[in-house]
C-alpha cells in the first residue's frame, strides 16, 4: 500500500500544480482571464471525463502499463506546459496531463483495493496520498515559478517519470501472483452506487467551493492579509489529509455508512462555527477543523463504492475518484455569481447549508455484505471462477 499511496501523491501533485501555475500564465504569458479559465477547464475535463471508460477497460483487462503511463503523462504534460508561449499548445499539454491523471486512478484504485483487502484504514492511506500530493503542490510550485519563471514547471517532470518506472517494476514483480487469480464476482448494487455518487457530487461542491473562497473570505470579509488567507487555505487542506486518515480508522470500528453519515452531519456545525467567528486569527483553527471533518467520508466513499460494484472496482474508482469529485466544479459559476453580489461570505453561507442535502442522500446508503479478501467481493457468498492471465 505504501507504493500505491506514494504513486497517488505524485499523480495528484499534478492536479494541484495546475491551479498553482494558472496565475503565472496570466502574469508571465499575458494570457487573459478567460484563457486562464480555459486552462483549468482543460485539466479538469481531461482528468474527469475519461475515467469511467478507462475504469471499464481496467475491469475488463489487467492493463498493467496504464497506471505507470498515466503518472508519466501527467508529469510530462504539466511539466512541458510552462516551456511554450503558445496558448493552444499549453491547452493541449494540460489536457494531456489531465488524461494522464485519469489513466492512473481506475487501475490504481482497483489494485489498491486488492492490496488493502477489507481494510478501510488501508484504503484511507491510498486516498490520503492523493490529498497530500494536492496539498504540497502549491507549496513547491509557487516559489519555483516566482524564482525561475514559467520554465520551472519542467523541474517537476522527473518525479513522474521515476514513479512511473517504480510502478512498472512493481507490476512486473507482482505479475506472477496475478496468473491464475480468481475473477471477482458479487452482486452489484447500482441503486446504492447511484446514491453514493450523488453524495460524492454534493460533497465535491462543498470541497471545491471551500478551496476557491476560503482565502478570499479571510481577505475580503475578515480583513486579513493575503498571507493569512493562504494560511487558512493551507490549514483547511492539511486538515483534509488528517480527516481522510481518521475516516478510514472510524469506518473499521463503527462501519462505513455510519462514518459517512457522521461526517456529513458534522460538516453543518463546523462550517457555521467558522462563519460565526469574526476574528481572523481565532478562526484559523476552525478552518483546520472544517478541513478535517469535511474529509472524514472521503476514503470511506471510495471503498464503499467498490463494495457496491464488486465486479467493477475500476469503474467504481473512476467515478468516486474522478467524475464525481470533479463534478463539484460545475457549481462554481453559480457560487461566483453569489460571491459577486454578497461577497465570499455569502458563497460560504450557501455552502454551509449544502450538508443538509448530503445528510439526506446518505440516508439511502446501506452497509454492504461481508468483504471476502480472497475474491475481493462484498457479497456474502461470492462466486469464484478461475481465470487465466489477462492482457
Amino acid at each position: 500500500m505504501r507504493i500505491w499511496a506514494s504513486a497517488h501523491a505524485v499523480d495528484d501533485f499534478y492536479q494541484g500544480l495546475v491551479p498553482a501555475a494558472v496565475p503565472y500564465f496570466v502574469l508571465q504569458r499575458d494570457f487573459s482571464y478567460v484563457q486562464a479559465s480555459g486552462l483549468a477547464l482543460a485539466a479538469t475535463l481531461g482528468s474527469a471525463l475519461p475515467q469511467v471508460p478507462i475504469g471499464l477497460l481496467a475491469d475488463r483487462f489487467r492493463l498493467r502499463w496504464m497506471s505507470p503511463l498515466g503518472v508519466g503523462l501527467a508529469g510530462i504534460g504539466a511539466g512541458l506546459s510552462g516551456l511554450t508561449p503558445s496558448y493552444p499548445l499549453v491547452f493541449a499539454l494540460l489536457l494531456t496531463a489531465g488524461v494522464g491523471v485519469a489513466m492512473f486512478h481506475p487501475p490504481a484504485g482497483r489494485d489498491a483495493r486488492r492490496a488493502a483487502g477489507g481494510s478501510a484504514t488501508a484504503m484511507s492511506y491510498f486516498a490520503a496520498g492523493g490529498s497530500v500530493g494536492f496539498f504540497i503542490a502549491p507549496a513547491l510550485v509557487t516559489p519555483a515559478l516566482d524564482t525561475l519563471g514559467m520554465s520551472a514547471t519542467a523541474l517537476f517532470i522527473p518525479p513522474a517519470v521515476l514513479m512511473g518506472f517504480v510502478l512498472f517494476r512493481h507490476h512486473n514483480r507482482t505479475s506472477a501472483t496475478a496468473v491464475g487469480a480468481v475473477r471477482r464476482q458479487g452482486r452489484d448494487l447500482p441503486g446504492r452506487f447511484a446514491a453514493l455518487t450523488a453524495v460524492e457530487i454534493v460533497r465535491s461542491t462543498i470541497s471545491t467551493g471551500l478551496n476557491t473562497f476560503i482565502s478570499l473570505y479571510w481577505i475580503r470579509h475578515l480583513g486579513a492579509s493575503s498571507g493569512l488567507g493562504g494560511l487558512a487555505l493551507t490549514l483547511e487542506l492539511g486538515g483534509g489529509v488528517a480527516g481522510t486518515l481518521l475516516g478510514g480508522r472510524l469506518a473499521d470500528r463503527i462501519g462505513m455508512v455510519r462514518t459517512v453519515q457522521i461526517g456529513n452531519a458534522a460538516m453543518l456545525p463546523a462550517l457555521w462555527l467558522m462563519l460565526i467567528c469574526d476574528d481572523e486569527y481565532a478562526a484559523l483553527p476552525l478552518a483546520l477543523l472544517v478541513g478535517l471533518i469535511s474529509n472524514i467520508p472521503f476514503a470511506v466513499l471510495i471503498k464503499l463504492g467498490q463494495d457496491y460494484l464488486p465486479s467493477r472496482p475500476g469503474t467504481a474508482a473512476g467515478v468516486t475518484l474522478g467524475l464525481a469529485v470533479s463534478a463539484g466544479g460545475l457549481s462554481m459559476p453559480l457560487l461566483g455569481l453569489i460571491a459577486t453580489h454578497y461577497g465570499p461570505r455569502g458563497a460560504l453561507a450557501v455552502l454551509a447549508t449544502v450538508p443538509v442535502l448530503a445528510m439526506l442522500l446518505s440516508a439511502f446508503l446501506r452497509e454492504p455484505g461481508q468483504y471476502d479478501t480472497q475474491t475481493g467481493s462484498c457479497s456474502a457468498s461470492p462466486t469464484m471462477m478461475p481465470s487465466g492471465p489477462r492482457t
